[in-house]
């Protein structure tokens, strides 16, 4: 028995985890016993010095110092000062009331906000909880099907996750030790993408289903002008203008600075269109030039405050002036900002966000320190090495590694949430990825869209937790479910576009570093033997322009002696 148990060691550890998982104990908690059992017992089997353990608080240090780790809090709580500043409400309202006439209008509306919340708070219940006491009466109001508002809602909330600033990007991050900026660039198009097939979706609808989706009624549309028009056309002539402003910026930037990156150009030139167009729309509001219709107005005052907070957080950390800890921590100051001009910060609103902000960071704190220790343990008994052989010996090389890992973590989603995934299961996979050439930012995203469907599953998803929680009670917890499958759908083609067209995750090509070196050592009796690191080829050895390092220890060649 003694000899079975220090042979499969490995496996019967991580059965043990699932068992402790499973049975409801806190997953902090499970993680953290789980590894200190087995380690104690590896100690008592003799695989396991007891000086492993004692590298415990080192690690745990390094934790609590995390540089990567400190954005959490930074974007949780820019995230819970947004939902309550009234930013949510105005866009949703204004939106609404921009799509209102179309067929599926306030489903957009809900999808376009869901995007825009996402780039600003990175936090699914903020989103979520938002739209939810927002828009779904609204949505019920005017004969929406209660499984397609209750599924638009909740996975527009889910965007948060995928989008930057996502937390489930910075986790990844840390986990496979990449940059949380070159995560969030490479997230950026699969989020854009996910939204636009979210659209298609409810586009679909309302060709096949109108019903289901109606157009706001006449009466419902509180932003026409004195004569009766929508004022659209006076929106579509500013962006227009605004579109123009912003490509003569890029040609200027492109002229004066040809060495500037195209997309830190992007960002600036957009930047400049956007401050002119509410410069403008400030001017006709202040002096009254009746230039602009009311509807482009409104939009433009609605729009602006998220896209400047989006452009503080996301434009500064996209070209390089600021950490993804710095950005949350602008993010931060901005949204409070924000909340002030619209007057609805408060000490009381403060200390709430303040107070959810901490039980989120103890959260996840905990949980990093529980797979920390449980890490530690089955590394030392040689679990990776097991995992990586499983793996790897998978049939269909890369390409079933993926299928198999993708597969697992969805599964595993039904019954855990992303943090539990993301330091259960990650550092467990990560190294195999990297051994197999998979590039690590890539396969952090492909498993970000992937968790993202944590959210979603029924019957455990959080994001139906956060609506059923603020739903109507005419809204059924089986249509919430109903209205979430057709977009889980959604996210698992998501997943396979993804692995069958890697391009869209854009992973910038890294240059190869790697130096040649020629190190000359120099024998006492005179004998001199070159080692070259890597082997060149002889005819390219003279060619070779690096240094030599000279590790001589003949007196000779001391230069004071010289």
């Amino acid at each position: 028995m003694e000899q079975f148990i220090i042979a499969n060691i490995a496996p019967i550890m991580f059965g043990a985890l699932v068992i402790f998982l499973l049975s409801g104990f806190p997953v902090a908690f499970s993680l953290a016993a789980n590894g200190l059992f087995f380690g104690l017992v590896g100690i008592e089997l003799g695989l396991l010095k007891p000086e492993l353990l004692q590298a415990l608080p080192n690690r745990i240090f390094g934790i609590m110092g995390s540089e990567n780790l400190l954005a959490i809090p930074f974007f949780t709580f820019m995230g819970l000062i947004l939902e309550r500043s009234g930013m949510a409400e105005d866009l949703l309202d204004t939106i609404g009331q921009l799509f209102g006439p179309v067929r599926g209008g306030v489903a957009y509306a809900v999808i376009f906000v869901g995007a825009l919340l996402a780039a600003t708070t990175g936090v699914v219940a903020a989103s979520v909880i938002s739209m939810g006491l927002i828009s779904l009466p609204v949505m019920l109001r005017y004969g929406y099907d209660k499984r397609i508002a209750s599924g638009v809602i909740a996975a527009s909330g889910t965007l948060a996750q995928i989008i930057p600033p996502s937390l489930v990007l910075i986790v990844m991050a840390d986990q496979l030790g990449q940059s949380v900026g070159d995560m969030y660039k490479a997230a950026f198009i699969p989020g854009l993408l996910l939204t636009a097939m979210y659209t298609g979706y409810v586009l679909a609808l309302s060709i096949f289903k109108p019903h289901h989706v109606p157009a706001l009624p006449l009466e419902a549309r509180n932003l026409s002008e004195p004569n009766g028009d929508s004022g659209v056309r006076s929106l579509l002539v500013m962006v227009a203008g605004t579109v123009a402003i912003a490509f003569a910026a890029a040609a200027v930037l492109a002229a004066s600075q040809p060495q500037l990156a195209r997309d830190e150009a992007g960002i600036y030139s957009t930047a400049v269109g956007i401050m002119a167009a509410f410069t403008l729309a400030l001017a006709n509001r202040r002096l009254k030039l009746g230039l602009l219709s009311r509807m482009a107005e409104r939009v433009v005052f609605v729009l602006v405050p998220p896209l400047a907070l989006i452009f503080l957080v996301l434009g500064t950390i996209f070209v390089g002036i600021a950490t993804p800890t710095e950005g949350g921590g602008m993010g931060a100051m901005g949204a409070i900002l924000l909340a002030l001009l619209n007057g609805r910060l408060s000490w009381g609103l403060l200390k709430q966000a303040m107070n959810s902000t901490t039980r989120l960071s103890c959260f996840v704190m905990f949980i990093l320190i529980g797979s920390t220790v449980f890490a530690l343990v089955f590394r030392g008994v040689n679990g990776d090495l097991w995992v990586e052989h499983l793996l790897t010996s998978l049939p269909g090389g890369v390409n079933g590694f993926l299928l198999v890992v993708n597969i697992m973590f969805f599964v595993l989603a039904f019954f855990l949430d992303f943090f539990e995934l993301a330091f259960i299961l990650v550092p467990l996979v990560g190294p195999v990825a990297h051994k197999l050439g998979i590039d690590l930012v890539w396969f952090g995203v492909l498993l970000g869209v992937n968790m993202q469907t944590s959210f979603m599953h029924p019957p455990f998803g959080f994001a139906l937790f956060y609506l059923r929680s603020v739903a109507p009670k005419e809204v059924k917890t089986s249509d919430i479910y109903w209205g979430a499958i057709p977009f889980v759908v959604i996210q698992v083609i998501m997943v396979t576009l993804i692995i069958a067209f890697p391009h869209l995750v854009s992973v910038e090509k890294k240059v190869d570093m790697e130096e040649q070196l020629e190190l000359k050592l120099d024998a006492p009796a005179g004998e001199a033997e070159s080692l070259t690191l890597p082997a060149a080829d002889a005819d390219q050895k003279d060619e070779d322009s690096t240094p030599e390092l000279n590790f001589s220890t003949d007196t000779e060649t001391d230069p004071k002696k010289k």
